[in-house]
């Protein structure tokens, strides 16, 4: 499994033959390293409707002739730009094909989305759980600290996680660090920090931290790539 960071929560995996793309945030996101336009994958995948998580899932999706992966609520509203989607709820698994399959999970955080500059009610947030053949990821989307991630962790042999840890809008480092043990993960990395002022944090001190804990830490920059 290979992870590129595109910027704030927007990850590029690929394994096994497929390419996703998870919370597409490039266009208004001064960080990315690319454009939507650039983007080549064979599913968009949505944690939930904020725009710096969605922003560019429709265009994405109807350029690459793919579908979106989404909580119901949020697939409807997307639904009418022509996009492809695929509603899901916590909990339920879609099976791409026999080495690929997409879980959603539980999250803490609010959903909405935009449409003709009218926010409506998206569905719960989730968090992602992605398994190619035999790697595992977990993007806990937008959270908060919530003692089912340790249940989560449990219940599935996590090789990399994903963890918010920007604080404001999301759980801070401090519990971060506490997340990211509870997920049991052989990997971390730290996403949703340093892209607009409120949320600036070091990824470098994050990682650190985890060490003291027997965690691998990466702190990559929009652009980088991590094999697992």
């Amino acid at each position: 499994m290979k992870i590129t960071f595109l910027g704030h929560a927007c990850l590029l995996v690929e394994g096994a033959g497929k390419r996703l793309i998870i919370d597409p945030f490039l266009r208004d996101n001064p960080t990315a390293p690319l454009q939507p336009e650039q983007v080549n994958v064979d599913a968009v995948v949505l944690t939930h409707g904020h725009h710096d998580h969605s922003a560019d899932a429709a265009s994405i999706a109807l350029a690459n002739d793919c579908p979106i992966y989404a909580v119901v609520e949020l697939a409807n509203l997307i639904s009418p730009t022509g996009a492809s989607t695929l509603g899901m709820n916590t909990g339920g698994k879609f099976q791409l094909d026999e080495q690929v399959s997409i879980k959603f999970v539980q999250a803490f955080h609010s959903s909405s989305y935009e449409v003709d500059g009218v926010a409506h009610y998206a569905g719960q947030a989730q968090g992602v759980i992605v398994t190619m053949e035999d790697k595992v990821l977990y993007h806990m989307g937008d959270t908060a600290l919530f003692s089912d991630i340790k249940l989560i962790g449990d219940l599935h042999d996590i090789d990399i996680a994903a963890v918010p840890i920007g604080d404001h809008f999301t759980m801070g480092p401090e519990e971060a660090l506490l997340a990211a043990k509870w997920t049991g993960a052989k990997h971390i990395l730290p996403i949703h920090f340093n892209t607009f002022p409120p949320i600036q944090q070091s990824g470098e001190t994050f990682v650190a931290k985890l060490e003291q804990q027997s965690q691998q830490g990466h702190a990559l920059t929009p652009g980088q790539s991590i094999t697992i």
